[in-house]
C-alpha cells in the first residue's frame, strides 16, 4: 500500500480519448493547479503557461469562478491598453489542520488552501490518555480561534514520534506516547469523516527543511534529529524513505561500540546511539564540563554562546559522539547534505555542526556538508501543515469535474 503522503502517479484519465467534457476538466485543473502554486496570475500568463488559448482560458476562469474556487483580486498594469485582471484561488475554498503531538505538549494550526495560517494553539495534555480526545480538543480550539467550522477541514496531518505502520497508517512503538495504539487512526477519521494522516515527526521536519530550510530544493539529504530522543529522516530523489515496516530512521536503536545493547525496545535510552547521544546522555556530558542545565538543549546553547575552553571541550566531545551516528548514516547513504535538527541541533548551531563535519571527515572519506536546521519556528508542525495543504489541493483539483461527463 502506498503511503498517503507519497505522491501518486497521474490518473488514467489522461490517457483516455479527448472528449470535450474531459478536455474541459483537464483545462480547468491545469489552470487551478497553476493558481494554487503560483499565486496571482493574469489570463495571458495562464494561457502562456498552459499552452491554452486566451479564449479558452477565459471560459476556464468563468467556470472556476462559478464554482467559487477562483476570483479576481486586482489588476496588473500593462504598457498599452487596459489593465489585466489578476486571478487568484479563493483562500477559503479549503481549510486544513496540522498537529504536533508530544507527551507534554500538543500544538495545532489551521491554514487555508494557500498555506496561510489563520490560527495556532498549544496545550499541555496534562496526563490525559485518550489520544483521540486530545487531538480533537486541540483541533477544535484551533478551529474556534480561526473562526472555521470543524466540518470545513479538508485534511488533518498529525506529527508523532515513533514508528508509523505503512500498511495501516497507525502509530506503533511510540515510546513517548504509550497511549497511541492500533485503531487510533480509524477513530480519528470517524470523528472528521475527512482524510487524516499520522506521520513520523522527523519525516515532517525533513519536509519543512526541504521546503523552507537548510535543504531547500535539495533532493538527497538526511536530517539527524538531536533532542530528548534521536531520529533520522532520509530524503532520496525528493522522496522520503520510510522502509518496509515504517521504521527507517529510528537511529536511537543503532548499535554503537562501547554502548550497551538494548535490553528493552520500549526504552531506547537503555543502549545504542540513544545511550551515547540522547538527551539524558548529553545532559550528563554537559554537567561533567560545567554546563549543568535542566535540558540538553539549554546546556548546548549555553556552551555554544560562551566560546570558552570549557565550552569548546564540551562541544568537541559532543560532536565526536554525534559523528558516530552521522558517519554510520553516511557510510550507507552517502548523502549530499546532513542537517542537524531537533532542539539540540538548533541550539548547537554552526558551532556544533562544524565540529560534527570535521569529526565525520576524520573517519569517513566523503565529506558531506553538515549544517544546522534552517527552519524557523516549529519544524514538525510546519511540515504537517505543508503535507495537509498538499492533500487539500489534490482534493480540490480532483473535485473539478464536468457534471455532463459520466462518473
Amino acid at each position: 500500500m502506498q503511503h498517503p503522503l507519497q505522491s501518486r502517479p497521474a490518473t488514467q484519465e489522461r490517457a483516455r480519448p479527448g472528449t470535450p467534457s474531459l478536455l474541459r476538466e483537464l483545462n480547468d485543473r491545469a489552470a487551478l493547479d497553476l493558481l494554487l502554486r503560483g499565486g496571482m496570475l493574469t489570463r495571458s500568463q495562464i494561457s502562456e503557461y498552459t499552452g491554452v488559448s486566451k479564449v479558452t482560458v477565459s471560459q476556464v476562469l468563468a467556470r472556476l469562478e462559478e464554482r467559487g474556487l477562483v476570483t479576481v483580486v486586482g489588476e496588473q498594469a500593462g504598457n498599452r491598453g487596459p489593465n489585466a485582471a489578476l486571478y487568484s484561488v479563493v483562500p477559503s475554498s479549503a481549510y486544513v489542520a496540522g498537529l504536533y503531538m508530544e507527551s507534554d505538549l500538543v500544538s495545532a494550526a489551521v491554514a487555508d488552501v494557500t498555506g496561510r495560517r489563520v490560527a495556532e494553539v498549544s496545550c499541555d495534555p496534562d496526563g490525559a490518555e485518550d489520544p483521540v480526545a486530545i487531538v480533537r480538543g486541540t483541533v477544535e480550539r484551533a478551529c474556534a480561534s480561526a473562526g472555521v467550522d470543524l466540518a470545513r477541514l479538508s485534511a488533518l496531518v498529525i506529527g508523532s514520534p515513533g514508528v508509523v505502520d505503512p500498511q495501516t497508517g497507525d502509530p506503533r512503538l511510540a515510546v513517548n506516547l504509550p497511549a497511541w495504539h492500533e485503531g487510533a487512526l480509524d477513530a480519528l477519521r470517524d470523528v472528521w469523516h475527512q482524510p487524516v494522516v499520522i506521520e513520523n515527526d522527523v519525516n515532517l521536519a525533513a519536509m519543512a527543511e526541504r521546503a523552507a530550510g537548510a535543504a531547500t530544493g535539495i533532493d538527497d539529504f538526511v536530517l539527524v534529529w538531536l533532542g530528548v530522543g534521536l531520529g533520522l529522516a532520509t530524503m532520496l530523489g525528493g522522496r522520503l524513505h520510510r522502509g518496509t515496516a515504517g521504521a527507517a530512521g529510528e537511529i536511537g536503536y543503532l548499535p554503537v561500540h562501547g554502548a550497551p545493547l538494548h535490553t528493552d525496545l520500549r526504552h531506547p535510552a537503555s543502549g545504542g546511539f540513544q545511550w551515547l547521544a540522547g538527551g539524558l546522555a548529553v545532559r550528563e556530558l554537559a554537567a561533567r564540563h560545567g554546563f549543568a542545565a535542566s535540558t540538553a538543549a539549554e546546556a548546548v546553547q549555553a556552551a555554544a554562546s560562551v566560546g570558552s575552553p570549557a565550552s569548546s571541550a564540551f562541544l568537541d566531545d559532543l560532536a565526536q559522539r554525534v559523528a558516530v551516528g552521522v558517519a554510520s548514516v553516511c557510510v550507507v547513504l552517502d548523502p549530499g547534505l546532513v542537517v542537524l535538527g531537533g532542539e539540540v541541533g538548533r541550539a548547537g548551531g554552526t558551532a556544533l555542526a562544524s565540529r560534527v563535519a570535521a569529526a565525520v571527515a576524520a573517519i569517513w572519506p566523503s565529506h558531506p556538508p553538515v549544517v544546522p536546521t534552517g527552519v524557523p519556528g516549529e519544524p514538525v508542525l510546519r511540515g504537517a501543515m505543508l503535507a495537509a495543504v498538499d492533500q487539500a489541493r489534490a482534493a480540490l483539483l480532483a473535485s473539478v469535474r464536468d457534471p455532463s461527463r459520466p462518473q
